[in-house]
């Protein structure tokens, strides 16, 4: 038994590995080093949001092909060559100063980062649930937070030491290929077939609440992309917060971190669905706090709200499709992540143009914040769930 227990924590931890390179680091390192950017090219915020968003569209491309049933190969395959592809795209980005290359770039990291997350998730929740350590999930997605949290930390250290924003694309796509290392020993090949158990065709019901919970997980994508994109470069804009620039992100994935746990830890008390409403409004109200004042505790406060969610949401909707799924729940995994896909290649385009035209992000985050307001009301007439063993 002890022996399994301790396969399982390889397993969940080789997921974590997964989504802190391709995720925390590939995807989303961008947000601390686009101030670095803004200051040394010239970015405009538009353009910023552009190159956003063609990430968010590679994202929502690679999540439909991650979806389809006839794609070739095994899933622990895809994983390693989408991490593979995620640093190598990270680290070219330091290497070039080419609007239409950062876009091709960021486009080709955000389908490796949507193939790892569909890919890595099919296999880890699969095997844990086969080993009956279905709760060892909150593992894996802790792996986006400790992502976040490693890359601020790096992109802190190595801006103190005058390192350049080149320097800084450089270091994290290295940082994310020395992971790949970790999750070939910590996720060893194994069939990919899951076993024959008897399946009872999904109801009406049952169809009726996963479309429901893919228009939220989509909103939801909305709802925390524009503050989660923007946030490091509107606060070197403005002198009260400026102070809190160097950590501003570090919270925001340190909070990430133990997120997951929390939330799935109440999904099992109060239901997945009641927990991913609640999840959404909290929220909601982070992604507000961040715009409605300019105190700087409020703002942190707001960040801590956010980060503290958006993980846990991931988790939450991941568990609930895979409770509403008729077999290999690839195939739900895929269709929400380019719902979510969809959802946040907008936000950051619409943000973008709204902070040029009104010089704040005032409108894109209330508009963000009464997304997830209605995303929590898609999911609330939910009768608890549990997640499937």
């Amino acid at each position: 038994m002890a022996s399994n227990s301790h396969r399982a924590v390889a397993m969940a931890a080789g997921g974590l590995v997964a989504l802190a390179a391709a995720m925390g680091i590939g995807r989303f390192v961008y947000t601390p080093i686009l101030p670095y950017m803004v200051d040394a090219l010239g970015l405009t915020r538009s353009e910023a949001g552009i190159i956003a968003s063609a990430n968010f569209l590679g994202y929502l491309l690679g999540a439909l092909i991650a979806a389809w049933p006839g794609l070739p190969g095994s899933r622990r395959g895809w994983l390693l060559a989408a991490v593979a592809v995620s640093g190598l795209t990270t680290a070219a980005m330091g290497l070039t100063d080419s609007r239409p290359a950062f876009l091709l770039l960021r486009f080709a990291g955000g389908m490796a980062s949507a193939f790892t997350l569909v890919f890595a998730s099919a296999l880890v929740l699969d095997r844990l649930a086969l080993a009956g350590r279905a709760g060892f999930a909150s593992i894996h997605f802790a792996g986006v937070g400790a992502g976040i949290a490693v890359s601020a930390v790096l992109v802190t250290a190595l801006a103190g030491l005058g390192v350049g924003w080149q320097g800084l694309w450089l270091a994290s796509g290295g940082l994310a290929l020395l992971a790949l290392g970790a999750i070939v020993r910590l996720l060893p090949d194994a069939p990919d077939n899951r076993p024959a158990t008897p399946k009872t065709p999904a109801t009406s019901r049952q169809n009726r609440q996963l479309y429901r919970l893919i228009a939220a997980y989509g909103l939801f994508g909305f709802g925390y992309v524009i503050t989660a994109t923007f946030i490091s470069a509107m606060v070197r804009t403005l002198p009260a917060l400026q102070p809190v620039e160097p950590v501003i992100w570090l919270v925001f994935g340190l909070a990430a971190v133990p997120s997951v746990a929390l939330w799935v830890r109440l999904g099992r008390g109060i239901g997945l669905a009641r927990s991913f409403a609640l999840a959404c409004l909290v929220e909601a109200a982070g992604v507000a706090a961040t715009v409605l004042s300019v105190d700087a505790a409020t703002v942190l406060l707001g960040t801590a709200l956010l980060g503290g969610t958006f993980m846990g949401l991931t988790a939450l909707g991941f568990m609930l499709a895979r409770t509403l799924s008729d077999g290999d729940p690839r195939r739900s995994l895929g269709l929400m992540t380019a719902s979510f896909g969809l959802g946040q290649m907008i936000g950051p385009a619409f943000a973008g143009y709204a902070y040029e035209a009104a010089g704040n992000l005032l409108l894109p985050s209330l508009t963000a914040s009464a997304a997830l307001i209605v995303a929590a009301a898609l999911v609330t007439e939910w009768r608890p769930a549990t997640p499937r063993s």
